[in-house]
């Protein structure tokens, strides 16, 4: 149990959960992949009063469970790891979105989001990450 909080940048974990969250804003926004996603998906973009609190809620506490998966592992010197867990995300994400007769561009533009928070949270501990434990 000790090595899910020792060794962790508090910090990074926090800066990687909320990066990430806004990178999701922009992300599933107009400006970039959202009108296009909504259609695929079979929902209506709406505005900012309109968007669901339960979901960004869950969104968020997943960033940031996500965010301190990142830090354990980075701190662990476990890196790839977390990339390879990140992958096999994606992948059973992609999964869900073909049960779920997401079009092709929206279960791309998922998967991507998920790749880039990954990278975003990468950095954050990269950065300011905490240190593993020396063995002597």
């Amino acid at each position: 149990m000790e090595m899910l909080t020792t060794h962790i940048s508090w910090l990074a974990v926090l800066i990687g959960t909320v990066v990430s969250f806004m990178a999701g804003w922009l992300w599933y926004s107009p400006i970039l992949f959202g009108t296009k996603w909504a259609e695929g998906v079979g929902v209506e973009m709406g505005t900012a009063s309109d968007m669901p609190i339960g979901a960004m809620v869950f969104q968020g506490l997943g960033l940031l469970l996500l965010s301190w998966f990142i830090g354990v592992m980075s701190g662990a010197n476990l890196t790839a790891v977390a990339v390879l867990g990140t992958l096999a995300f994606v992948a059973l994400s992609y999964s869900g979105g073909l049960f779920t007769k997401k079009s092709a561009y929206a279960r791309f533009v998922d998967a991507g989001y998920w790749i880039v928070s990954v990278i975003i949270m990468l950095i954050a501990h990269g950065l300011l990450g905490g240190s593993a434990p020396v063995v002597a």
